[in-house]
């Protein structure tokens, strides 16, 4: 995949879940204890990290959030 739409993506990814998260009134925090992640960790997978462990946590984040 293209570097540029690797970037588009990822950005429509955490738009997402940012959206996702403003309507529940959730912070990200809140969303690392539910799913037992590490705050830091879940935001790397958030902005698009590609390691196994943040695919994933982005996983459990759609199932969490419903997207």
């Amino acid at each position: 995949m293209p570097e540029q739409q690797f970037a588009k993506v990822a950005y429509d990814i955490e738009r997402s879940i940012k959206i996702a998260l403003l309507n529940r009134d959730m912070t990200q925090k809140e969303l690392a204890e539910l799913i037992h992640a590490n705050p830091q960790q879940l935001n790397r997978a958030i902005k698009g990290d590609m390691t196994p462990k943040s695919r994933e946590l982005r996983e459990q984040v759609a199932r969490v959030l419903n997207l």
